[in-house]
């Protein structure tokens, strides 16, 4: 078998950062790498889990909402892939930006009640406004 775009990418010299993987059929993946890969230093669970409904919910209310193919957790817990219908990057880019903002303003974690979560128990908005902030600086500096 092939091995999937983001396998090709050497992770030893991979740092916190947007990167572009590839397109398929219009579909643009890209990587939101929130930690350094194999850094001893991951994102924990319910952290993860908290981004992943605040980001997803920030990301489907934003103006490019019909754009939106994916948002979710890399399982290394080095960070996220948004997958964005015929959005390139720089576009792709301002669009993260401004929902890693909009997850800092957030009062709570969204999706949350029991009814709404499979694994509700499981959240940390407090570690996730950390993450999210030390990501929001890493963004700054592209």
């Amino acid at each position: 078998m092939e091995d999937i775009a983001s396998f090709k990418i050497d992770h030893d010299v991979m740092s916190p950062g947007f990167y572009y993987l590839g397109e398929a059929n219009g579909v643009y993946t890209y990587d939101l790498r929130f930690k350094t890969p194999n850094g001893g230093d991951y994102i924990p669970t319910p952290v993860l889990h908290s981004i992943e409904h605040m980001f997803a919910t920030v990301v489907r209310n934003s103006e490019l909402k019909d754009k939106v193919v994916y948002f979710g957790p890399m399982g290394c817990r080095t960070g996220f892939y948004l997958l964005l219908y015929g959005i390139a990057k720089e576009e792709a880019l301002s669009l993260t930006k401004r929902c890693v903002e909009g997850c800092l303003a957030l009062s709570a974690v969204p999706g949350i009640e029991k009814k709404q979560c499979g694994n509700y128990l499981e959240h940390d908005y407090e570690g996730s406004l950390k993450e999210l902030s030390s990501y929001k600086n890493v963004l700054s500096q592209m």
